[in-house]
C-alpha cells in the first residue's frame, strides 16, 4: 500500500467518526478562509482612517470591525491564519520528521546508540518546552519568521522520538523485518522500508495533535512579543494590540481569540478521531 493510499483510508476512517467529522470540516473552513478570503478582502495593514473609523464595532462594512488603528479585523485575522498555519505545519514537519529519525535509528540499532539518544531526550523532557523557546528567542530583537519555524521545529521531536522508538522496539523482532534481514537487506533499507511505514499510524496522531500545540506556543509567544512580529498579523499578536482597547472595543481581542481556539478544538478532534482509527480496540 503507497503512503497515498494508507493517508486516504485514515482520513476516511476519521470521517466516520462524529468527531472527525465536526473537526475535518471546521478545520476545512479556517483552511479555505485563511487561504482563499485575504485576496477578497483590505489590506491588512491598511489604516485608512485612524479618525473616523478606528475601533468601529462589526457591522456591513466591516463584519468584524476594526482595530484602533482602523485597521479590518475580518482581513487581519484571516491573513494570522495563513500564518499561524503554516508555521504550525512547517514546524510539526519538521519536528516529526527529525523524531521519526532519531526514534528509528534508536529503536533498531539499539546499545550505545540507543541508551545515548534516549539520555539526551530525556534530559530535554526535563526542561519544559516554553523555557527552552524563551531562552532561544530573549536573544532575537526581531526575530525572522523562518528562525520563529526552524526553533518551534527543533525543540518539539523529543515526544515523537520516544513513541517512534517504542513502536520500532515493538516490530524489530517481527517476521517481516527478520525476514529482510536474512535475505541481507541493508540497515536503511529494514529501518525505512519495513519499520517507518508501520510508525506511520502513530507518528500522524502525535503530529496532528502537535499542530495545534504549535498554534498555541506561536499565539503565547507572539502575545509575548516574542513570536512573530508586527506589521504581520497573527492572532496573538492581534490580542496583544487589542490588550488596551480590550474594555471599549472587545472585538479587537474577541475575533483572533475564538479563531484560536476553534483551530485547535477542531486540530484535536481530528487528533482523537485519527487515534481512534489508528487503535480501535484504544478509542
Amino acid at each position: 500500500m503507497g503512503l497515498t493510499d494508507f493517508i486516504r483510508q485514515l482520513l476516511a476512517a476519521v470521517w466516520r467518526r462524529p468527531a472527525g467529522r465536526v473537526g475535518l470540516s471546521t478545520l476545512g473552513i479556517v483552511l479555505i478562509a485563511a487561504l482563499a478570503a485575504p485576496p477578497f478582502l483590505p489590506d491588512p495593514a491598511a489604516q485608512p482612517d485612524i479618525v473616523e473609523q478606528a475601533s468601529l464595532p462589526p457591522g456591513a462594512g466591516h463584519p468584524f470591525g476594526t482595530d484602533q488603528l482602523s485597521r479590518d479585523i475580518l482581513a487581519r485575522v484571516a491573513w494570522g491564519g495563513r500564518i499561524s498555519l503554516a508555521v504550525a505545519g512547517l514546524a510539526v514537519v519538521l519536528s516529526a520528521t527529525i523524531g521519526a529519525g532519531v526514534g528509528l535509528v534508536a529503536g533498531y540499532l539499539g546499545g550505545l546508540v540507543d541508551t545515548a539518544l534516549m539520555r539526551l531526550v530525556d534530559a530535554a523532557l526535563a526542561i519544559p518546552r516554553l523555557f527552552i523557546l524563551l531562552l532561544l528567542l530573549v536573544v532575537w530583537e526581531r526575530i525572522p519568521l523562518p528562525a520563529l519555524i526552524l526553533i518551534l521545529g527543533t525543540t518539539g521531536w523529543f515526544g515523537t522520538s520516544r513513541l517512534v522508538r517504542g513502536e520500532v522496539l515493538r516490530l524489530r523482532h517481527e517476521p517481516f523485518v527478520t525476514g529482510a534481514e536474512a535475505l541481507g537487506a541493508r540497515r536503511t533499507r529494514v529501518m525505512f522500508r519495513h519499520l517507518f511505514p508501520n510508525t506511520l499510524g502513530p507518528l500522524l496522531v502525535a503530529a496532528t495533535l502537535g499542530v495545534g500545540e504549535v498554534i498555541l506556543l506561536e499565539a503565547g509567544l507572539s502575545f509575548l512579543g516574542l513570536g512573530i512580529q508586527p506589521p504581520t498579523p497573527s492572532w496573538g499578536g492581534m490580542i496583544l494590540d487589542a490588550k488596551p482597547v480590550l474594555i471599549t472595543a472587545p472585538w479587537t481581542g474577541l475575533f483572533p481569540g475564538l479563531a484560536i481556539v476553534v483551530t485547535v478544538l477542531a486540530v484535536n478532534l481530528v487528533g482523537d478521531a485519527l487515534a481512534g482509527a489508528v487503535n480501535p480496540r484504544e478509542s
